[in-house]
């Protein structure tokens, strides 16, 4: 029995134009960006035309656009909302991800919906409904483990999707309200002040325990080995986070991801493939920890990590790749145990005394590096680089060319030539009329030649067959014309016979999980009250938003815990002692620390004056 492998799409960000065509020339099977108005990331709008340029790009390899319109909407903005989604709709974008359901009670054209993170899509009743309140692709929390995620699969038929790479939130997505109730800055308008990356003082009831510790600060994600067991689990869209990320972390960390799906491609054909075409040749050697990070963690996929593991409370700040030990520091000279290359203007960091600490390289001879101030690095330090210069510069460059094979065949008939071009996905036929004159010598390869010269194009010829042809005259200057005629043929038949997915139909009668929302659920305006009231909510506390934040608020919720970070966990055996009351603090900011250990939870809520 012949079965269709899985169609498997790499998900990147993009905060421009540039981004986003470098994400798909980079082995994206798709993007996701923001309009200029209600997407998560508000510093990463986009105009309409922009978008559609992203579209006409990225569907010549039969790769997708998503556009983000996932924050909550207000009542006034209703109108804005669904006239943007008709430009997006008009400017041929696949789908639209959001929040806010609001948008399912609007008159808007029937483009495909997906559930966005801010959803938290964390139980089988919550994925269960959106799927049949006519969400196409839901996308998971972060905080699910790989058996979840099956139990997930088994109850949904939409595809689902995962973040893979990238910044962690520490709160369940959707459910922070640290920045809104502490700054007015509302992470549910694309507003969030971070509020989980500054330094805070622990205390509990004997005082200070922690001092000046990021103890809410993640690691980044990274689940580049966990990808095969991802896929069985029944993940089919992989998504990078940062749509705030510059243009070479996009395209270093596309390249990367993209390798590994090829490579469980090629060796599980009757599985998996990809869902654009193309394939990728790279000027770099693709590697994420060259690019922005933290430090990385599997976060929860395979379940409860150790201790310590989750969190990188010494800073926020990128960390990048670790290069090696310090051998001998003294004056301005720092000599190193690396089997790495260095280049003058190299950045480096290292830890010191509980402090992350830096310097640029000024000269490099072999491993020691000479810096521009005098350091004293103790023997032994781990040494990390967070800027490598030679790799950032190439990067700089077009630095991968994207390119689909293609087949050409030269046909002689009675009327002239028919031209066939075709790839994986489909063809077209083209008649050139013309007398044919037989040719004293064999022009195959003079016919070929012309016909490869596919530059400026996103096509590669993969195979040529003039059997037909190879003994006919052609001139040059026709063997020209006819290949920009077919390729223009192919093109405009790929954008006619581009293929869209639209809108499910909701079920009416499928109940929401509960009958009681609260602000957390972040309904904003009344067609949202509508829609939770068409699927059986009879309480609804409006957003905080829309409403005065109340001290003493639970303002976070999350699976990430402070005492087991810290080796305190009350289940563990000889636990570090910690009181039993537990307050974060961060200048102005207060926020009390509570734990629901029967879930494995922590809650943070702000502290009444």
């Amino acid at each position: 029995m012949t079965t269709t492998p899985q169609s498997v799409e790499l998900l990147a960000p993009a905060r421009d134009l540039e981004t986003a065509m470098a994400a798909i020339a980079h082995g994206a099977d798709a993007v996701y960006m923001g309009a200029m108005r209600f997407g998560a990331r508000r510093s990463a709008g986009n105009s309409v035309d922009d978008i559609r340029r992203a579209v006409e790009y990225a569907h010549k390899y039969s790769a997708k656009v998503y556009a983000t319109v996932n924050t909550i909407v207000y009542d006034d903005e209703l109108d804005d909302v669904g006239k943007l989604i008709g430009e997006l709709y008009h400017a041929g974008v696949d789908a639209l991800i959001v929040q806010d359901m609001g948008i399912l009670r609007m008159d808007i054209p029937p483009i495909q919906l997906h559930a966005s993170t801010q959803c938290d899509i964390r139980t089988v009743d919550k994925a269960k409904f959106l799927e049949n309140a006519g969400f196409s692709q839901l996308v998971l929390a972060r905080e699910l483990t790989v058996e979840e995620i099956r139990t997930i699969r088994a109850a949904v038929d939409v595809p689902l999707e995962y973040f893979v790479h990238g910044a962690l939130c520490v709160s369940y997505s959707g459910r922070c309200h640290a920045s809104c109730a502490l700054t007015g800055r509302s992470a549910n308008r694309g507003e969030c002040a971070q509020i989980c990356r500054l330094p805070y003082d622990l205390s509990d009831e004997r005082g200070v325990v922690e001092r000046g510790k990021h103890l809410l600060s993640l690691k980044d994600n990274n689940q580049s080995d966990r990808l095969e067991a991802l896929l069985d689990a029944g993940v089919t869209s992989f998504k990078i986070e940062g749509r705030l990320k510059d243009v070479a972390y996009v395209k270093n960390v596309t390249a990367y991801y993209s390798e590994r799906l090829n490579d469980i491609c090629r060796r599980n054909p009757q599985r998996y493939c990809r869902s654009s075409s193309g394939r990728c040749r790279y000027t770099f050697e693709p590697d994420p920890a060259k690019s922005f990070n933290r430090g990385f963690t599997h976060y929860f996929s395979v379940g409860r990590t150790p201790e310590g593991e989750l969190a990188a409370p010494i800073s926020p700040k990128s960390i990048g790749e670790r290069v090696g030990t310090v051998v001998a520091s003294k004056g301005r000279t720092v000599a190193v145990r690396s089997d790495k290359s260095f280049a003058n203007g190299d950045g480096f960091v290292y830890f010191d005394a509980q402090e992350l600490k830096g310097f640029r390289a000024n000269r490099i001879d072999g491993n020691r590096i000479e810096t521009l101030n005098k350091l004293t690095i103790a023997t032994g330090t781990p040494l990390y680089r967070n800027y490598d210069k030679a790799f950032a510069d190439a990067l700089l460059h077009d630095s991968s060319e994207r390119l689909i094979d293609v087949n050409i065949t030269l046909t002689a008939t009675p009327c002239g030539v028919r031209i066939d071009m075709e790839d994986e996905r489909g063809g077209v036929s083209i008649l050139q009329e013309t007398p044919l004159e037989p040719s004293k010598v064999d022009q195959s390869e003079r016919q070929r030649s012309v016909f490869a010269k596919l530059g400026g194009t996103p096509y590669r010829l993969a195979r040529f067959d003039n059997a037909t042809t190879g003994g006919i005259f052609l001139p040059a200057s026709l063997l020209n014309q006819m290949r920009r005629s077919v390729v223009e043929a192919f093109d405009r038949q790929k954008r006619i016979t581009y293929s869209y997915d639209y809108r499910r139909q909701e079920d009416r009668k499928a109940a929401y999980p509960s009958t009681c929302l609260t602000f957390a659920d972040n309904v904003s305006n009344r067609l949202s009250q509508a829609f939770y009231r068409d699927h059986g909510v009879t309480t609804i506390e409006p957003s905080m938003e829309t409403s005065m934040p109340q001290k003493g608020a639970v303002v976070m919720t999350t699976r990430y815990c402070i005492r087991r970070q810290l080796g305190a966990c009350l289940k563990t055996p000889g636990r570090k002692r910690l009181g039993q009351h537990l307050t974060l603090t961060s200048g102005n900011v207060r926020l009390a620390v509570e734990f629901d250990c029967c879930r494995c939870e922590m809650i943070l809520r702000t502290i009444k004056s």
